[in-house]
This record gives C-alpha cells, structure tokens and sequence, in this order.
C-alpha cells in the first residue's frame, strides 16, 4: 500500500500542464499522420485504379469506333450489292417465275468480285431467291444450310443487314443475311444476299498488340448470345467472362477491371480487361513512402511540441505563482512587467488578469451599494403595501351596482378600470414581468376605452395586430406608455378629433415591428432632435406634462431586453412632422422570454 501510494503521488506530480500538452500533441498528429497516410494511400490507390480504367475505356471506345468501321463497311457492300440493277433485274425475272440461265448467273460472278475486292475480311458472297433457289455461286445449294432463326432475323431487319454470328459450318467466319426488296415490285421481299466474313476482321487491335501485351490487356469481342467472336482467350474463358458483369471480373482466379462498350450495329459487346494488380502498380512504393514521412513528421513534431510546451507552461506557471499570492492580501493587479521572452499573448494575459481584477473591484462596489438600496425599497414597498383585493373587489361591486342601475356604459368603463387596476398591480414576480403580445394589447385596449370615457368624441382609436404575432413575448407595460404619450401630446393638443393607431406587424425574419401613430400638431426637426437625445441621456428628463419619465423607461427597458435588435441607434424610432402626427415604433424579437432576456 506504501508503495503504491508512492506511484500515486509521482503520478500526481507527473500530471502537468506541459506533460499533458506534450502527450495530447503527440497522439494527435500521430492519430492525423495515420489517417492522412491512409486517406492518402485509399485516394492514390483509387486514383490509379480509375485512371486504368479511364485508359481502357478510352481503349475500348477506340475498338467499338473501328469496330462499327468494319461493321458500316461491310453494310455498305451488301448495300450496294441489293440494290444493283443487275442483281434486282434477275431476283425480279425470278419472282415473276421466269427462271435465270446459266450465262445470267454467270454474270453475277464479276459483280460479286467488284464489290468484294473493295473488302479484304468477305471470305464469300452468296445470292438466294426469295424461293431458298440459289443463284450465285453456281449450284444448286438451297437456303436452308442457313437456320430459320437467321432467316426470321433478315426479315425482322425488313431490308437491312442481320447479323447472325458464327456460321455453324464454317466456325472461322461470321454469318450475316440481308434481305433484298424488289425496287419495281413496291418493295416486295425479292431474296436474300448473304455474306461470310473472316473473324479476324474484326481484329480491332493489329497494329497496337504489342503496346496491349505489354500493358496486360485482353479483349473479348461476342455476340449477343454471349459467342466468342474474336478473343485473347480460349472460347471457354471467353463465355465464362461475357457472363460476369460488374466493373471486375475473375479470369483464371485473377480479378480483372473489365470496361463494356455495346455496339447498335450488330447487338455486340466489346470487353477490355486489365488485370487489378497492373492498374494499382507502385502501391508498394507508395506504401513505404507514406510509412517514412509518418515517421519523419511524428519525430519532428515531438521535438516541436516539447519545445513548444515548455515556452507555453513556464510563464503560465509564473503568472500562477502571483496569482496565488493574491488569497492572502486581496485581489490586487500585478505589477506590470515586461519580459521579452514573453510572448504577446503571456503579457495579454497578465494584462487581462489585471483589468479582471479592477472590474471585480468595482462590481463589489456596486453590489454592495445595490445591497443597500435594495433594502430601502423593499422597506419602503412595505410602507405603502395595500391590499389589491380590496380595490378588485370593490371595482367589481361597483360594477354590478350600475349594472343594476341599467348604467351598461359606466359599468363597462369600471370594468375596464377593474381590469387595467389588475394588469399594472399583479403579481410582482420574474416572471410576471414578461406577458403576450395579446395581454399588451388587451391592456392597451381597455387604456382607450376609459380614455374614451373621457374624450367622448375628441378620440377615436384602431389597433390592428396580426393573429400570428399576438403569442410573441414582450416586456410588460411597454405599449400603454406610448398610447398615453400620444394622446396626451397628439390627440389633447388638437382642437378637434384626433387619432391614435396601433399597429402590430411582421418585419425582418424573426422581428416584429410596433407603432403608435397619431395626427397630432407633430414636432419639428429641432424639437425632434431634443427629444431623441433625452431619451439616450443617463437620467429622464421629464416634460411640462410628464410625458418625458415614461418615454425615458421605455426605452431604457427595451435596450435591457433587447440588446442584440436595438444596438446603439435603436430602441425607439421617432417619425415626427409639423402638422402631421408622430409615430413612434420599436422592434422586438419573435424569441421566448428566456431567450429575449439572454
């Protein structure tokens, strides 16, 4: 137990600012530097892996762009082929059942060598009837060595080339059938020309093998079936890989990148394929690079962070030992010292340390002083304390006495009275301070009817408040003041009828603005002037009428509650003109009390 206790207590003393600055630092860029490697090493490998896919793709659409050469080439043959002259003037003599000679047939040979010697991959060219009779080469051979379904393809195409694959009896060349439609005959089916290419025609690739093999690309070239075609592997590997799909493919047990491309032409599919481990080469290299600039930036940053801790901690300690020397004589500020190895934001810190304590001072002073006052109010409150239920009640006897009496109009004005008296002289807890927007204007509505009372015809007044904003909070007895003012200074100081106006509305997202009008004798710029800057002074300034003090509070309160809305020009925003009224209107947040009081 001895001994551990040891451990401890050295432990303890181990556990300093600079030991933990120089752990935490140290873990952290070692935690960064693994991450960063392996973010790093993660994008490079996919860098590298994307742009061999990108070099096959474009590899790939090159083969597909020749591929559809070829492709054209031969369509433009048989092209050519069915619709010449000669060619429809015998399927036409065939189909009206005139049967072709021996010399007509023998014809068509040197117009089958003049189109084929524009085709170096045509291994041969035949010409059937519509009635499977074979014209050209000279034999009696019918259609039917060729299968229905090729047959159902050419009369599918209704004109145009059909390519069928691998013709069945001779396993080196492609099989392709065209329909020939008689021009004279309104386009009626008139026989078939069919064509046998070479498959190593379609070898996209013979003057790049080289470059290829080098690179370790393979490429498949298949039917719509899924047929070998052309292919660097044998047929069985080639169907096993036209049957994988997905961006890699495993050829032999090696996973291969595999880019597609699709001919329109022939309904065939191009593969290249480049083995994974021939995209992601210098991985390794990379790998062992990463491992030492891990290791070189990690040394490095011990060595900085062990410097760095020490200049940080050995002043802090400095301003530690003052600081603690302040518990015994008070809080007192530091002497001002300037020590060049300090850096700027050490001397700050003494300097902030000290104007913490000139501030501290002076909030002791202050609350001390607000103790005292404090406690003279609440004696005085106590002095002149009256029971509000008394004057409740016998508002509401009256009340009910001139509603008695049929006095409707007096007894509405008492109970406004009734309800004003409660609304000013409720509860004077926190959070009675805070009321609606609605519980303001309620208040404000039942000031005018009993000023009604009074002016009979001289007032007459509108409130108008969007239902939205009548749940919004807002700082008790901060709408009534500006009524009274208004009709104290606008409505009393004309000769006739005057008006007041209250209005509630949305302004800025989050913000809703209220304004009290009237059509008063108005201000002047130099009065206005004076008037803004009694509401800024340090004490009310009060008016011939009183007016000045609620004005005053007013605005003192909303700078309190709202300081973020009212910044140093705002609060309330007076509009005055000579015989056109004043409007006086302030802002106020859409944010709860607690939030508003924040």
């Amino acid at each position: 137990m001895k001994i551990r206790g040891i451990r401890f207590i050295q432990l303890r003393e181990r556990n300093t600012l600079r030991n933990q600055i120089f752990i935490s630092f140290t873990l952290t860029i070692i935690l960064v530097l693994t991450f960063a490697g392996a973010f790093i090493y993660g994008e490079v490998s996919v860098l590298l892996k994307n742009s061999a896919e990108k070099h096959i793709q474009q590899t790939a659409i090159q083969a597909n762009g020749r591929l559809d050469a070829l492709l054209k080439q031969v369509d433009s043959l048989t092209t050519q082929i069915a619709v010449d002259a000669y060619v429809q003037k015998l399927l036409s003599r065939e189909a009206e059942g005139s049967r072709s000679n021996f010399n007509e047939r023998q014809s068509l040979l040197q117009i089958a060598n003049n189109y084929m010697a524009y085709s170096s991959g045509i291994s041969s060219l035949e010409l059937y009837t519509i009635d499977n009779k074979r014209l050209f080469p000279l034999d009696d051979s019918s259609l039917n060595r060729i299968s229905g379904d090729a047959l159902a393809a050419a009369d599918e195409k209704k004109g145009r080339l059909a390519w069928i694959g691998i013709d069945p009896r001779s396993p080196d060349t492609v099989l392709a059938v065209r329909r020939i439609n008689l021009l004279d005959h309104a386009y009626s089916p008139g026989g078939y020309v069919v064509v046998r290419v070479n498959r190593d025609y379609f070898n996209m690739f013979a003057s790049d093998s080289a470059d290829r093999s080098e690179a370790r690309e393979s490429m498949l070239l298949s039917d719509s079936e899924g047929n070998p075609i052309l292919s660097d592997m044998n047929d069985e590997t080639a169907q096993a890989v036209a049957a994988q799909t997905g961006s890699t493919v495993t050829v032999g047990g090696q996973r291969m990148l595999a880019v597609r491309q699709h001919s329109d032409v022939t309904d065939w599919k191009l593969v290249m394929l480049l083995p994974v481990e021939a995209a992601t080469e210098g991985i390794s290299v990379l790998r062992t690079a990463i491992y030492v600039s891990i290791g070189i930036a990690a040394l490095a940053f011990l060595l900085l962070t062990l410097l760095l801790s020490t200049m940080i901690t050995r002043p802090i300690q400095q301003l530690m030992r003052s600081m603690r020397s302040a518990r015994f004589g008070g809080l007192k500020p530091l002497p001002a010292t300037r020590n060049p190895l300090r850096t700027m934001e050490i001397n700050e810190l003494n300097h902030t340390y000290n104007r913490m304590v000139t501030h501290m001072n002076e909030l002791i002073q202050v609350v001390y002083e607000k103790e005292i006052t404090q406690s003279r109010t609440e004696l005085k409150a106590l002095q002149a304390q009256i029971n509000p239920h008394f004057l409740f009640n016998t508002l509401e006897a009256f009340y009910w006495s001139l509603e008695e009496k049929e006095e409707s109009e007096l007894a509405r004005t008492i109970l406004a009275m009734s309800g004003l008296f409660r609304y000013v002289i409720g509860s004077a807890e926190a959070h009675e301070e805070w009321v609606t927007v609605r519980d303001e204007v309620e208040h404000t509505r039942r000031y005018l009817q009993i000023m009604k009372m009074r002016l009979i015809d001289r007032l007459h007044y509108e409130i108008d408040a969007e239902e939205e904003l009548l749940h919004v909070p807002i700082p008790k007895l901060i709408l009534q003041p500006l009524v009274e003012n208004a009709i104290l200074h606008g409505v009393e100081s004309r000769i006739g009828p005057g008006s007041v106006t209250v209005r509630i509305r949305s302004s800025l997202p989050g913000l809703v603005m209220i304004s009290v009008s009237d059509d008063g004798a108005g201000m002047d710029a130099e009065t206005l002037a004076r008037l803004v800057q009694s509401l800024d002074a340090a004490a009310p300034q009060a008016s011939k009428k009183g007016a000045g003090v609620a004005m005053f509070n007013v605005q003192r309160r909303l700078k309190l509650h709202y300081p973020a809305v009212s910044g140093p020009s705002g609060g309330l925003h007076i509009e005055s003109k000579p015989g056109a009224g004043t409007t006086v209107s302030f802002e106020i947040t859409m944010t709860s009390k607690g939030e508003a009081l924040l």
